[in-house]
């Protein structure tokens, strides 16, 4: 068992980084067809080509369900000018993505939970012009099923519910609006 919460947070980070790597192949091996979906009446997940190369912000850990968000360059130097802190909201273009998975104790690493199935991605976009009735950010949630390798938008029978277009994160993410509805915090490394 790893003795201190600091082995451990590493332990995590190191098996999702490596189950990110692997993952990342898995999908670029068996299609390119993710690329085709969309969330009804608006975003695709043909614009967050190479998500999965972009740089870590954060990783969580549930009981049901672990993730890692990712930041593309313009979300990236946000956090870097300060946000949330500094006051300022995201700009246009700057994308998040959080991949989930199903987590499972790992047999190699001193029983540390490990990504095992892919579970679903879900994406932003701050777009304030093409979003502006949903606070200037455009969500889309996509569903994996492993059975097929394919991807398909998220609906309202999810945990957490989607509805299922371009607005469907406004609501859970209201709560935070006085950090331009961001939940995440980038992480020191």
């Amino acid at each position: 068992m790893l003795k201190s919460p600091r082995i451990r947070t590493l332990a995590i980070v190191t098996a999702i980084a490596s189950a990110m790597g692997s993952s990342t192949m898995s999908a670029q091996n068996t299609s390119e067809a993710k690329y085709t979906v969309k969330v009804p009446g608006g975003l695709a997940f043909s614009e967050f080509k190479g998500y999965e190369a972009w740089q870590l912000i954060s990783i969580s850990h549930g009981e049901d369900i672990m993730a890692a968000t990712l930041g593309n360059p313009a979300m990236i130097r946000a956090y870097e000018a300060g946000f949330p802190g500094n006051g300022k909201p995201i700009p246009d273009g700057a994308k998040m993505a959080k991949i989930h998975w199903v987590p499972k104790k790992s047999q190699a690493a001193l029983g540390a939970s490990v990504p095992s199935t892919l579970h679903d991605v879900d994406f932003m976009v701050k777009d304030s012009k093409r979003f502006k009735d949903s606070a200037g950010w455009g969500w889309g949630a996509f569903k994996y099923d492993t059975a097929t390798h394919a991807f398909t938008p998220a609906t309202t029978a999810e945990k957490p519910p989607q509805s299922n277009d371009a607005k469907c994160g406004l609501g859970c993410h209201t709560i935070v609006a006085n950090r331009d509805y961001v939940f995440t915090d980038y992480q020191p490394r």
